[in-house]
């Protein structure tokens, strides 16, 4: 089969020729129809505390048709999507297929889908997963839309996690995928004003269709002053889905005194920030990895009930010829929002 795969750090993914994966007992193998690109996989290819090994295929958003099963309670030509937790060797050994403490992605020991050659992922015409952690798309859902559960999952969990209540005011810092999911789940929630702050025009646009009641230009506005003047006063709660240096102290900066910060953006390099001024304003500070099987059952269900629609946020559609450009230009992202990949187009 034909793959992207990631080699060093400063080249550009490089379109192979590989072996194509065969489902073990209890493995599946997805025709991959859709696969998403995630700042995950950018981070993850950028100098930092973690870089995958060379020889890895990225990708662990992703949706398609079982062309191979394993496992009796899975059949071919049913549509799905994973989670892309794969279990550790004692826990295989236990004969579980998933995290014997029920941690998910959560467990230290646990080995991400695409961030490993031991665990290839979607960047590839074909993807191999655990049946434990696969879920199957309603019909109502279709593969485009299902490649798109992974990252609503992690915006509808941070939402969860930075416990957003009826009213509430809410500042997202970040309009990316992740941001924008936020702000869909935010609004769910009941937050009475979303306020999403982005550079990128295209970012901001989404935010509108996805929940938001109003978009800041940071570059041309100051953050407080333009949120105080939409929400009448300030953020309850504040999510950081950047993940660069220096958003975490802008957060607490940007804080009321009790105020809350959701850390949701993925720093791979070390950061720095003055614990004094948190502590003055008791800002409560949670981080964010992913989250739990649950999320994607509701982010399922939320899809069929038209409740959250992730359209609007898919921006560019390419074939595996045009990754290894398209992943290089999403480090500087100009228009381009969520981008899916086609493998087998």
């Amino acid at each position: 089969m034909r793959a992207a795969v990631f080699h060093e750090l400063g080249k550009p993914l490089s379109v192979e020729t590989v072996d194509r994966p065969k489902a073990g007992p209890g493995e599946i193998v997805l025709k991959v129809h859709y696969c998403g690109i995630c700042g995950s996989d950018l981070h993850s290819t950028h100098p930092g505390v973690f870089v995958v090994p060379d020889g890895t295929i990225l990708g662990h958003e992703f949706a398609g048709e079982i062309v191979e099963s394993g496992d009796p309670g899975w059949k071919i030509g049913e549509m799905a999507t994973a989670l892309p937790n794969n279990a550790c060797e004692e826990c295989r050994k236990l004969g579980l297929g998933e995290c014997k403490d029920g941690l998910g992605i959560m467990c230290p020991k646990n080995t991400l889908t695409g961030f490993h050659p031991s665990a290839q992922g979607a960047y590839a015409e074909f993807v191999k997963f655990n049946a434990k952690e696969g879920v199957r798309l309603p019909a109502q859902v279709e593969s485009r839309e299902g490649a798109t559960v992974e990252p609503l999952a992690v915006g509808l969990h941070a939402v969860n996690r930075g416990k957003v209540t009826l009213g509430e005011r809410v500042l997202i810092l970040g309009g990316g995928p992740i941001g924008l999911a936020v702000t869909a789940f935010a609004k769910l929630a009941g937050a009475r004003d979303v306020v999403v702050s982005e550079y990128a025009p295209a970012r901001r646009e989404a935010a509108g269709s996805l929940g938001a009641t109003a978009a800041i230009d940071p570059g041309k506005e100051d953050v407080a002053e333009a949120f105080q003047r939409h929400a009448g006063g300030p953020p309850d709660v504040i999510f950081e889905c950047v993940g660069v240096p220096g958003m975490i102290q802008k957060a607490v900066d940007l804080s009321k005194p009790f105020g809350r910060i959701v850390v949701v953006g993925v720093c791979m390099v070390e950061d720095a920030m003055t614990p004094i001024s948190a502590i003055f304003k008791e800002v409560n500070i949670q981080y964010v990895l992913g989250y739990l099987r649950p999320d994607w059952r509701l982010v399922l269900d939320l899809l069929v009930a038209g409740r959250v629609n992730p359209r609007p946020m898919i921006t560019d559609i390419i074939s595996l010829d045009q990754l290894p450009g398209a992943f290089e230009a999403l480090r500087k992202p100009t228009s381009q929002i969520k981008v899916m990949v086609r493998p087998n187009e």
